[in-house]
């Protein structure tokens, strides 16, 4: 069989109709997962059409089309997922990095680059060694994606990402080592050659500290929603999912503690459900944030809420 034949053989058998798990993307996915079973980057697939496959190849190939089938996702076989032109180690730890989430990403570089622009135009930092970095916290980090991809857009902030699952955190450790140049930091000993301070913490429980940017993807699928989520979302952890009754409630945890860790100015944003923005906005006005606003992703929909912080004491 040549790779063109296994191609065309991978795309038929995830369109088939009658199977379980409905595939947007059958071509997409064989290939993927034939470049796996290759150990081939994608675009030679087409280069190498009429190549032959092995026997071994090609039996790997269709035990990937076989878990493709059972509502597993492609990253998970893969172990892969590419974000923000990163290449994101990913597992059944971890949820994978989505579309939706480069909402939180620009928008937190807005800040980022509109804080930087001030603080250059000001003379109130007279400092010689130049302008202190801005401090972001990621809570909720998961495989690290909105942490890292920052971190490497923008080399100069100063970055900490915590997860309350250690294994979620031990991947995003080695997503840092893999895709940000190693720099050994003399404060974080135990973090030494992370460009990224990684704390194993239920949300702020073992923060210290204050920053001035504080970010999250947090669970926030209702709890009463879990079951009719598609099987390959299922497969993802529970605890990266799961936001309780409503979808609120790790974002009201957020909310309720954020001002303790964020320095006045700073700004707070949450990824959420379109549906939970008119709740989050007054959950944020009552906890002393102020200029709300509501960012939408690539389809159109609300996607991400920030809020700037007003120290209630100075007001």
């Amino acid at each position: 069989m040549t790779i063109g034949e296994a191609l065309a053989e991978g795309k038929k058998i995830l369109s088939a109709p009658e199977e379980k798990t409905h595939i947007d993307t059958p071509y997409l996915d064989a290939a993927l997962l034939l470049s796996k079973a290759l150990n081939m980057k994608r675009e030679m697939l087409i280069l190498k059409s009429n190549e032959n496959i092995s026997t071994i190849d090609h039996e790997n190939y269709i035990r990937f089309l076989n878990r493709r089938l059972e509502g597993e996702c492609v990253a998970y076989i893969t172990g892969y997922k590419e974000f923000r032109n990163l290449l994101f180690k990913v597992n059944p730890n971890v949820l994978v990095p989505r579309p939706e989430t480069e909402t939180l990403i620009e928008a937190a570089l807005e800040y980022i680059d509109s804080w930087n622009n001030i603080q250059k135009s000001s003379n109130s930092l007279k400092n010689k060694s130049g302008i202190c970095p801005p401090c972001l916290l990621d809570l909720c980090t998961g495989s690290g994606a909105a942490a890292i991809s920052l971190k490497s857009e923008r080399p100069f902030l100063s970055v900490t990402a915590s997860d309350i699952s250690k294994e979620a955190l031990d991947t995003a450790k080695k997503n840092a080592e893999n895709l940000l140049d190693k720099q050994p930091d003399a404060h974080h000993k135990d973090n030494t050659n992370l460009n990224i301070q990684f704390i194993h913490s239920d949300l702020f429980e073992k923060i210290t500290g204050k920053f001035n940017i504080i970010i999250s993807n947090p669970p926030y699928i209702p709890l009463e929603e879990i079951n009719d989520l598609l099987p390959e979302v299922k497969k993802e952890p529970l605890l990266a999912l799961d936001g309780g009754k409503g979808g609120l409630e790790i974002i009201k945890r957020i909310i309720f503690n954020a001002g303790k860790h964020i320095l006045p100015g700073g700004i707070l944003l949450l990824e959420a459900d379109p549906r939970q923005m008119s709740s989050i906005n007054e959950l944020l006005s009552g906890c002393g944030f102020i200029d709300i606003n509501i960012y939408k992703d690539l389809a159109t929909h609300n996607r991400v809420i920030s809020g700037i912080y007003k120290n209630l004491a100075v007001y």
